[in-house]
């Protein structure tokens, strides 16, 4: 079980964290902070590049936890949270990857929530400082906390949309 453990929160958390990297850089394929700053007005987000340095902060640093295994239910609620947000982007778009939607998002929702309930395994830094058994409502309030601040977050940063055809009232820079 502990291997299994390693080779998910691995793999897993450096692919937040790469995720991360590339909305704040030109690593990994990404379009530096001026590329994460526009998807995230693109998708009708206010906040501009605090909100793209918050959302690549965000999962770098929960990644990189994540994949070390340290502070396994908080690092797993920031990297619920963040994908969360990029569900309620994706959600009109459907399920489906291929169609633009939210299962791969959701896919790492699920598994980060499932890495906060079980713990990261023997073979983490988590087990190495005596962390071995978070209290189960640490764990819970996480997985619950985690989605929760997404949606939050969505509530408070997303523009609504303006109506078609209807003339958009200048707004000052983000």
């Amino acid at each position: 079980m502990d291997t299994g453990l390693l080779i998910l929160r691995v793999v897993v958390g450096l692919l937040i964290a790469g995720h991360g990297v590339q909305k704040v850089s030109h690593r990994l394929g990404g379009h530096g902070l001026v590329g994460g700053t526009e998807e995230f007005r693109h998708d009708g987000f206010r906040g501009g590049t605090p909100t793209a340095l918050a959302a690549g902060a965000g999962q770098i640093g929960s990644g990189l936890f994540l994949a070390l295994g340290a502070l396994t239910p908080p690092a797993a609620m920031v990297a619920m949270g963040v994908m969360t947000v990029a569900i309620t982007v994706k959600l009109p778009h459907g399920l489906w990857v291929q169609d633009d939607g939210y299962e791969y998002p959701l896919v790492l929702v699920v598994v980060t929530g499932a890495l906060a309930l079980t713990g990261p395994g023997r073979w983490s830094v988590d087990h190495a400082v005596g962390l071995t058994a978070w209290p189960l409502w640490i764990s819970v309030a996480a997985v619950v906390l985690g989605p929760a601040g997404g949606l939050l977050t969505r509530a408070v940063l997303h523009r609504p949309a303006t109506p078609e055809g209807a003339t958009a009232v200048a707004r000052p820079a983000d």
